[in-house]
């Protein structure tokens, strides 16, 4: 990684530690990444999106052991998910932390988390040193931004803070969401990764 991409990362988790919203580049689209303990900044992200709020933020971590999640009520079989899928483009549907902010939860005590396989954003988690939100860089219901252009052009009435500009990303879906129940995966949206892929692992 160059000299130039790491002085943006660095700035992007500056303002992100002091309370802004970054545009990110993720494997899947650009995104809106915050600190999740920021509850001015989370919501700043639903007003750039004009998102409604009951509809939740989605995670990215550099290691499970940081999310607000309950450990002890992960079922077993989300581990076979994890070694063999994350970094990547899976979504996974978690028991939540009491303390969990709604802005995360959607009111459904479950947090959705990511480990991006996007050297940027793994990086940018890795220096902001917590988890931040990755929700695609776009207006609620509109298609995912795969540049920094695109982002501007739909978020011009409420701009983020700051962006980092990490280039085109490649076409693709969204990343795949499974809601890790105790009875078993269910696929809340197919994506990037393949439920058939997800499923033999159970």
């Amino acid at each position: 990684m160059d000299k130039d991409l790491l002085e943006k990362i660095e700035e992007a988790a500056r303002v992100i530690k002091k309370g802004g919203v970054c545009v990110i580049p993720t494997e899947t689209a650009y995104g809106l990444a915050a600190s999740i303990q920021n509850e001015r900044a989370l919501k700043k992200i639903y007003e750039i999106k004009k998102r409604p709020f009951h509809k939740p933020l989605l995670i990215l971590v550099d290691e499970l052991s940081q999310a607000p999640v309950e450990k002890g009520r992960i079922p077993n079989y989300v581990f076979k998910i994890i070694d063999k899928f994350w970094p990547g483009p899976l979504t996974l549907l978690l028991p939540a932390t009491k303390d969990a902010s709604p802005f995360l939860t959607g009111g459904s005590q479950k947090v959705g988390l990511r480990i991006s396989s996007h050297p940027v954003a793994k990086e940018l988690v890795r220096r902001v040193g917590q988890p931040v939100t990755a929700t695609s860089a776009n207006l609620s219901g509109m298609g995912l931004s795969k540049t920094v252009a695109q982002v501007k052009e739909q978020l011009s009435h409420l701009e983020p803070d700051y962006y980092l500009n990490a280039g085109e990303i490649p076409p693709g879906p969204s990343s795949t969401i499974v809601d890790c129940q105790d009875s078993g995966p269910v696929i809340v949206r197919p994506g990037a990764i393949d439920p058939e892929d997800i499923l033999a692992l159970c």
